[in-house]
């Protein structure tokens, strides 16, 4: 195979996925690569239609899988046999997290976390763009909601999003081009109670993901969700969006992608002479062998921490503290969401309705907090929003025990038995970008193809905490003043990393003094070097940051077009 590209993008998850259907479409030749193994879109979702029944421990984790894989495991995702293959081995891919634990969930295959992702697409907007700068925190981000906000537009019409418009500021209407998953009836009353009760602007509102809830989308027969709620486990439908279904489709689609699976990207080859990058050095995870590919333009996607691994590894004589570190802040400030605090209860009326139909999507519970006016808050800045549901009680009963051994007149009972209503909410919030929260290399410990382990040494702090209190108060006084019973407010100790929104290490900013990549996550000094995933965040706002990640790939990209063609890059 020839070893010479337009482009190289490394990574196929949610932004890798995006770069390469924007190149190819614009014409490079592109070199796809993938550390992990291939999974094909249907035909590699092997739990896909299978019930508990079909799995030898009824669908809960193995004491053999928990000694393969105890940190994935110990956030409460990776619980099941039926979607652990998509998770790494933590065997045979350590990292190191010191006193401060961390966890890193990752999955090495074609597609990613593109396939195990919640679908959650908020945007970002001026509230969360201009708040480092106006509350003098870290450093401003170099991009406006204005400079973002035809690529968001760009990227909901391709994917397929669902929700509704409310004319809030801070919770951007959208171009809904589908219909979206209906609130319950209990929903509603909570909606309606909100707006009689509260005077802050809070609001619930439908749960906005990408799923596709009519017709059909771009990609490999993406058509309309089937309401499985099997989502995890990868869906044969494409119903909701991942690269394996969509953009890498669309992307073969163009003849101009070649896609290399089971392949480790570990450095960036830096030319001295022309001040650029010149390719990749990757080892084969199957023989073991070395190889080196080249490009005109490289597109790291690799997730926060993997991009910004393969930064610090880059070492030359340019750079001796790693690709583009001019400003040392390769590996700073680290941030996540943190959450696992909210409240649920019990809710007496509406006992002649019910629900039908596994829907993948709640309610959302926009940002309310330091907004401005009244909402400002004395002892934190920032803010979070609630991810939610109601559903009536029996709507479990199909995975239940009982249902497994029961049949006849037995099962009929069961499935009609009236039961309660319930509801619960937790809270997702904004962590500071703190320059000490961060990662590093241990070349001391390395893995299986001798490469060095990550280190992370990350907390949350004062700020954080005081706003976790507000997130369990607010979100049990929700619910009491909708009319619900036995309240139960909670918080869980949350540990950095959990929310698997890994952000900054490689952030954006004006200066190259104070930043790793410019307006449009461009290298500052290494120019035809992109880093278009969770790395580049300058804050990490409330928001799940997945959209936000395709929206600066696709604007990217389009900016990397139009530099080659000038000869600027």
């Amino acid at each position: 195979m020839d070893n010479n590209f337009d482009a190289i993008v490394v990574g196929t998850g949610i932004s890798g996925g995006w770069a390469a259907k924007e190149l190819t479409e614009k014409g490079l030749k592109t070199l796809v690569l993938e550390r992990g193994r291939m999974v094909k879109h249907i035909e590699d979702y092997p739990t896909a239609n299978m019930d508990p029944w079909d799995f030898e421990a009824g669908d809960t984790i193995t004491q053999d899988a928990l000694k393969r894989q105890p940190k994935q495991s110990r956030t409460g995702y990776v619980n099941s046999e039926s979607s652990r293959h998509f998770f790494v081995d933590d065997i045979e891919h350590p990292y190191n997290d010191d006193e401060n634990k961390f966890n890193w969930i990752r999955g090495y295959h074609v597609g990613g976390r593109s396939l195990t992702w919640g679908r959650h697409t908020y945007r970002l907007t001026d509230l969360d763009f201009e708040a480092n700068l106006k509350d003098g925190i870290a450093i401003d981000w170099p991009i406006r909601y204005k400079d973002i906000s035809p690529w968001y537009d760009y990227v909901d019409r391709f994917i397929g999003v669902q929700g509704r418009n409310e004319g809030i500021s801070h919770f951007p209407d959208r171009k809904f081009l589908l219909k979206p998953f209906g609130l319950n009836i209990l929903e509603n009353h909570m909606r309606d109670s909100f707006s009689k009760n509260f005077s802050d602007g809070r609001i619930l509102s439908n749960a906005r993901t990408a799923h596709v809830t009519e017709g059909t989308k771009p990609g490999l027969g993406r058509v309309s969700c089937q309401l499985r709620n099997r989502c995890m486990r990868g869906c044969q439908y494409g119903a909701y969006f991942s690269s394996n279904s969509s953009t890498l489709p669309v992307a073969e689609a163009t003849g101009n992608m070649t896609l290399m699976p089971n392949s480790i990207v570990h450095e960036i080859i830096y030319d001295e002479g022309t001040k650029k990058a010149k390719g990749v050095r990757v080892i084969d995870s199957e023989n073991n062998k070395s190889y080196e590919y080249f490009a005109k333009v490289i597109f790291l996607c690799s997730s926060a921490i993997a991009s910004t691994s393969i930064l610090m590894q880059s070492k030359s004589n340019r750079f001796p503290n790693g690709l583009g570190n001019d400003s040392g802040e390769l590996g700073h400030n680290l941030m996540d969401h943190h959450f696992q605090v909210g409240a649920s209860g019990r809710f007496d009326g509406f006992k002649n309705k019910t629900t039908y139909g596994r829907r993948p999507a709640g309610y959302y519970i926009p940002r309310f907090r330091n907004i401005g006016g009244k909402t400002n808050q004395k002892d934190f800045i920032r803010g979070y929003g609630y991810q939610g549901a109601a559903s009536r009680g029996f709507m479990g009963i199909a995975n239940s025990k009982e249902e497994m051994v029961s049949y006849g007149p037995r099962l009929k009972e069961i499935i009609v038995q009236p039961n309660e209503w319930t509801a619960g909410h937790g809270a997702f919030g904004e962590i500071l970008p703190y320059h000490d929260n961060k990662m590093e290399l241990d070349y001391d410990k390395k893995d299986k193809w001798g490469l060095p382990t990550v280190t992370f040494n990350a907390t949350i702090r004062e700020n954080e905490r005081a706003m976790r209190k507000d997130m369990r108060q607010q979100a049990a006084e929700m619910l009491e003043r909708s009319g619900f019973k036995d309240i139960y407010d909670w918080e869980d100790k949350y540990v950095f990393g959990n929310g698997i929104h890994e952000m900054g290490t490689a952030r954006m900013g004006h200066d190259p003094k104070t930043s790793v990549l410019n307006k449009f996550n461009q290298v500052h000094s290494v120019k035809n070097v992109y880093v278009t995933d969770g790395a580049s965040m300058t804050s990490s706002g409330c928001q799940n940051p997945s959209i936000t990640y395709m929206a600066l790939t696709a604007r990217a990209a389009n900016h990397a077009v139009d530099e080659l063609n000038k000869q600027n890059i």
